[in-house]
């Protein structure tokens, strides 16, 4: 299964307290890997147990904010089973800098693990 979508932008500074993307609660970190390249940044994030619509990308000046939300089915022995930690969503926040191009950031996710694309800024000579 292979999903493109598109990054969501924010144009304020401070965030509200209804803003889901800013503060997911009780989220674990999930696993990364970046890879610098000549064109810009590859990052692999692996979210088992997110689909498409779960994910949530998120930029913020210098900063990338990934959210995973998994689907919560409702469980009877949901006590019983010790699935609190399973069932945690995912957010990752990293700072990449301003020398990337978010507007132009590509991602794919494909059996759980998200491929982000993110070009270098072309600086024009003044």
């Amino acid at each position: 299964m292979n999903t493109l979508f598109p990054p969501t932008f924010t144009t304020s500074r401070r965030s509200s307290r209804k803003d889901a993307a800013a503060e997911p609660s009780d989220a674990r970190s999930p696993h990364y890997e970046s890879t610098p390249t000549a064109a810009g940044l590859d990052l692999s994030v692996y979210l088992p147990g997110v689909d498409a619509t779960g994910v949530e990308i998120v930029v913020r000046g210098p900063d990338l904010v990934v959210i995973g939300r998994k689907s919560h089915p409702l469980r009877v022995n949901f006590a019983a089973a010790n699935l609190e930690s399973v069932q945690r969503d995912y957010e990752l926040r990293l700072r990449l800098g301003r020398d990337l191009d978010y507007s132009a950031l590509e991602a794919e996710l494909t059996d759980g693990v998200l491929s982000l694309r993110l070009p270098r800024r072309h600086l024009r000579a003044a």
